[in-house]
């Protein structure tokens, strides 16, 4: 048992000097930078509108199509770096289904972007 535990210490040092360096980085940020906000550094950035109390106010959908196809696109690069380092062991049946999965993509990409999808009035 003693000796299955020694196994696990490099593991619990390693998460402890992380643990412990991000709070020694996170308080010298809030110790170091100055914490004066204004109204425009507390205005709406990402979302494009004020925050709201109502969550069941009307807002446009556009903001998650555009999170939809983050993602989508997101999952694609996800996708080709583990078969980018499998490339030589998977040969040309890889290659050609990477391709293929690709060129599926490449059109969905196309009708969003012939639709309007991508368009933001």
């Amino acid at each position: 048992m003693e000796q299955m535990l020694l196994e696990y210490l490099p593991i619990l040092i390693f998460l402890g000097l992380a643990g412990g360096l991000a709070a020694v980085i996170l308080l010298a940020s809030f110790i170091v930078a100055r914490q004066r906000p204004d109204a425009r550094k507390n205005s709406a950035y990402e979302c494009g509108f004020d925050a709201f109390e109502d969550a069941r106010m009307k807002f446009d959908v556009r903001f998650y199509l555009v999170a939809i196809l983050f993602i989508i696109f997101d999952l694609e690069v996800a996708f080709l770096f583990p078969w980018a380092i499998t490339l030589a062991e998977t040969g040309a049946y890889g290659f050609w289904s990477m391709i293929i999965f690709l060129i599926i993509l490449t059109v969905g990409f196309a009708y969003e972007w012939k639709k309007g999808a991508l368009e933001w009035e």
